[in-house]
């Protein structure tokens, strides 16, 4: 891996993303017509293979990790700018607005916990252990390709919403609140994780707070921000069956793959965990 100074490696992050950004509007801008969910995933693919580049080039999966909280934002404004004239501004303001709360504050926490292009997540680590030579065609389809339609998809269940000119109703409403609170529970969450990790009091792992009832509350809170987004779209008069995968791919996502994966991983490592497993949910907070 290439050795880099964190404040040279973030530098070096911040232009890889602008360079794919650009490059993407670029592109967008001789793509002929076709429908803006079909252009913003031509678009998408083309920025996540971009990311995939310069992973290879630095040799470091990690540089894809920001693109799960930046991608989203530019998609949505995209819909925005080509949408209907007569789409409720109120709701797409309010969407633009949660999702980039949700985006600054995961990019924030990423970047507080990210040490430079000498760190890469233990998860690509075990990859590359595990496939050797192969290691780059799965960092591709599972650590950059995959992560990005799951996103894609959650992001197709919010376009009949940033489309709809209804008028603001209680589902908006629900759907405003139950974003925030994800917010909020990521945010706490994690937190809490940053401050046991801070304090190092002996103690094998974090059991306290909103742990004390989730094994993992930011996974909670990261896949009740999907469905909050999603409930907008239940308010925009219409109901699109394409609009369900979303959500219901995100709670895959966490629940059969990034939560087993982690359990086994704090199995191994830390004692007393497996205790601590059959005493508390896996994800939703649950005090019984």
């Amino acid at each position: 891996m290439v050795h880099m100074n964190l404040a040279r490696s973030s530098w070096l992050i911040a232009g890889i993303y602008v360079f794919t950004l650009v490059i993407c509007i670029i592109v967008a801008l001789f793509i002929g017509p076709i429908h803006p969910i079909l252009k913003a995933l031509v678009l998408d693919v083309i920025g996540t293979v971009l990311i995939f580049l310069f992973s290879m080039i630095f040799n470091n999966s990690s540089m894809y990790d920001p693109y799960w909280s930046v991608a989203p934002l530019p998609i949505l404004i995209y819909w925005v700018l080509i949408g209907a004239d007569e789409a409720n501004v109120y709701r797409q303001f309010i969407i633009l607005m949660l999702v980039f709360i949700w985006g600054i504050r995961l990019t924030y926490n990423w970047i507080t916990r990210w040490t430079g292009l000498k760190d890469e997540d233990w998860r690509y680590v075990n990859f590359r252990n595990r496939f050797k030579r192969w290691y780059w065609p799965v960092s591709f389809l599972g650590i950059h390709f995959f992560p990005t339609m799951i996103v894609f998809f959650a992001l197709v269940s919010v376009y009949p919403a940033m489309q709809s000119d209804a008028s603001l109703g209680i589902l908006d409403f629900l759907a405003t609140g139950i974003t925030v609170f994800a917010i909020y529970m990521e945010w706490r969450a994690d937190r809490e994780l940053r401050n046991f990790l801070h304090r190092n009091d002996g103690s094998p792992f974090l059991r306290t707070g909103l742990w004390k009832y989730s094994r993992h509350p930011n996974y909670f809170g990261e896949v009740l921000f999907w469905i909050g987004l999603f409930l907008f779209s239940m308010s925009s008069g219409f109901f699109y069956w394409w609009i369900i995968p979303g959500p219901v791919l995100m709670i895959l996502l966490f629940y059969f793959i990034s939560i087993p994966m982690i359990d086994k991983r704090m199995m191994s490592r830390k004692a007393g965990y497996r205790e601590y497993m059959s005493e508390t949910s896996s994800m939703i907070p649950w005090p019984f």
